[in-house]
């Protein structure tokens, strides 16, 4: 795939009735320029996929087929290929975030279930400004990077310093006692922003982040994923008026992550977790 594809690739998120914009798609292409693909058919291009290596994990997401051509394994295939070029990278573990719908097409390639989530969404009402909530300075991003990295037990610090490089308006955190316990950022989406990453192992600091997020998105809709084992996180959600879209499971293939998802109280979207 490459800068010439994003129009196929908006073409097929529109059809899916997906979030993702076009300055998505450049992201995930410079990101991983060799790591984006298109999958022709008759030689029509009929499908992508993506993927992107953040430490020693390989992310797969949108993956995207033409309705016209769905069923006749373009998907597969798609998988496949995105499977083979993260072994040649040497990559140890491979995860994705799928919909109930897709989790069984994922188990036969070997995928195994690590936690589930939920999407939830609504419309941005209120939200109270915290006074230990400020936004993330340049100088405090290496701080932040390293939360991050001790909760997520994954560098994934060329993917924050993206989101930061974008929007650095956007990226908040929680300071007690002069010491960063918690961040969150967000960014916009097709149809709703989506509120993301976020992380911290103090529910006050959760808590206090994402109703600084709705306060910046007052009238807007939003998304949000939250995995299940964050029971105050779902349970802020709830009380701010938001619903349940629909679940998903973030599936694993290869070496497990000492990961926390009970102090995640945002996951950054599907394409990179």
């Amino acid at each position: 795939m490459t800068g010439a594809d994003v129009a196929l690739g908006m073409y097929l998120k529109n059809q899916a009735g997906w979030n993702q914009t076009e300055a998505d798609w450049r992201r995930f292409l410079e990101l991983e320029p060799d790591g984006c693909f298109v999958a022709e058919l008759d030689g029509r291009p009929v499908g992508t996929a993506t993927t992107c290596v953040l430490d020693s994990i390989g992310w797969i997401g949108m993956v995207l087929v033409e309705k016209s051509v769905r069923g006749r394994g373009v998907g597969t295939r798609l998988m496949e290929h995105c499977l083979k070029h993260l072994a040649a990278r040497g990559v140890p573990t491979v995860r994705l975030d799928a919909t109930p719908l897709g989790r069984p097409v994922y188990e036969k390639l070997g995928f195994v279930v690590e936690y589930e989530l939920l999407r939830m969404e609504g419309v941005a009402s209120g939200g109270v400004w915290h006074p230990d909530v400020g936004p993330v300075a340049t100088e405090q991003l290496d701080v932040v990077l390293e939360l991050d990295l001790k909760i997520r037990g994954t560098n994934r610090h060329r993917l924050i310093k993206r989101l930061y490089d974008e929007r650095p308006e956007a990226m908040h955190a929680f300071v007690a006692d002069d010491e960063i316990v918690g961040y969150l950022t967000s960014r916009r989406g097709a149809h709703a922003t989506q509120i993301g990453p976020a992380v911290t192992a103090d529910p006050e600091a959760g808590r206090a982040l994402a109703d600084v997020a709705l306060r910046h998105c007052i009238g807007q809709r939003i998304f949000i994923d939250i995995p299940v084992d964050n029971a105050p996180a779902v349970h802020w959600a709830r009380s701010r008026g938001l619903s349940v879209q629909r679940p998903l499971v973030r599936m694993r293939r290869g070496e497990p992550i000492d990961d926390q998802p009970a102090h995640q109280w945002a996951s950054a979207g599907p394409e990179k977790g």
